[in-house]
């Protein structure tokens, strides 16, 4: 049974992921690479759920006890009590593959790993660890004390009790959960970053400005951010990057990142983590930057 779930990376998806962990009753160990890392993690936490105490959806109490729940460190040896331990650090094949081969040693024969990736085939990253039966993906959406999927992915040698415990544990953390095959982009971003992609060409193209695709596809299709300033809340390097993914892994032109999200990306033009994007965000309210 799993009680104790570690976490690698403090950043918004890895520091969403302890939130709603600890939340759900799990002790919690969160680990970075620095302590500037961690603090910023923990007060993300922090204010997260201040918010939820504001809207009435915690308690001052139940706040106050979920953070009792939640240990942090630096490095990788504070996870030998976990049970699972969930990677979510920057997605790059090479940067995750290094951290599962410096993390297996410190880990019990039983403990289950997971990764969050948004698109690296599974059965790669599980091959760069001491247990691919006991690994899978667990891709939350982001952010994830609000969104209420995850992906749940298997890979080749992922067994069945890993899945099963694995999914008590999105139940218990009050998430639903859809299951992917193991292909490039899996089901949500193979249908999500072609459609980014594709509002990049029609800005690229001339079809539309930044504003008049984003209110095109709010209004027209019922959707709560525009494809556009979307990419800019995920990043535009993330973006670029699992495009490339689905190129390489499917082969097809239709999966090229636009030349003008290429561009942006070597700009350092990121989105809301870099304040300008799509959309320059310095000033009071968010400006189109086309």
């Amino acid at each position: 049974m799993i009680e104790n779930i570690g976490v690698i990376g403090a950043g918004q998806m890895g520091s969403g992921i302890a939130h709603v962990c600890v939340l759900a009753g799990y002790e919690v160990f969160l680990s970075d690479v620095s302590k500037e890392a961690l603090e910023k993690g923990v007060a993300a936490i922090d204010h997260n759920m201040e918010r939820q105490v504001a809207r009435n959806k915690l308690s001052v109490q139940e706040k106050e006890e979920a953070l009792k729940r939640l240990h942090t460190f630096t490095g990788l040896e504070g996870f030998k009590k976990c049970d699972l331990v969930i990677e979510a650090v920057t997605e790059n094949e090479e940067i995750k593959k290094t951290t599962f081969k410096k993390l297996s040693p410190f880990l019990s024969s039983q403990c289950i790993l997971a990764t969050n990736t948004s698109s690296i085939p599974i059965t790669v990253l599980g091959e760069a660890t001491d247990r691919p039966d006991k690994f899978m993906g667990m891709h939350f959406m982001n952010p994830v004390p609000i969104m209420q999927l995850v992906e749940l992915i298997r890979g080749m040698e992922t067994s069945n009790t890993t899945f099963n415990s694995v999914q008590e544990v999105v139940k218990r953390i009050g998430k639903q959960f859809t299951v992917s095959e193991d292909y490039p982009g899996f089901i949500v971003n193979r249908i999500l970053m072609p459609m980014i992609n594709e509002a990049v060409y029609a800005l690229f193209e001339g079809v539309g400005s930044v504003e008049a695709i984003d209110k095109g596809m709010r209004l027209g299709t019922n959707q709560p951010m525009g494809p556009l300033e979307l990419a800019d809340f995920i990043g535009l390097d993330t973006c670029a990057f699992i495009m490339n993914v689905l190129y390489e892994g499917r082969g097809e032109s239709k999966y090229k990142p636009c030349p003008l999200l290429i561009k942006y990306v070597e700009a350092g033009w990121l989105g809301r983590k870099t304040d300008r994007g799509f959309y320059d965000y310095k000033g009071e309210h968010p400006v189109p930057t086309r």
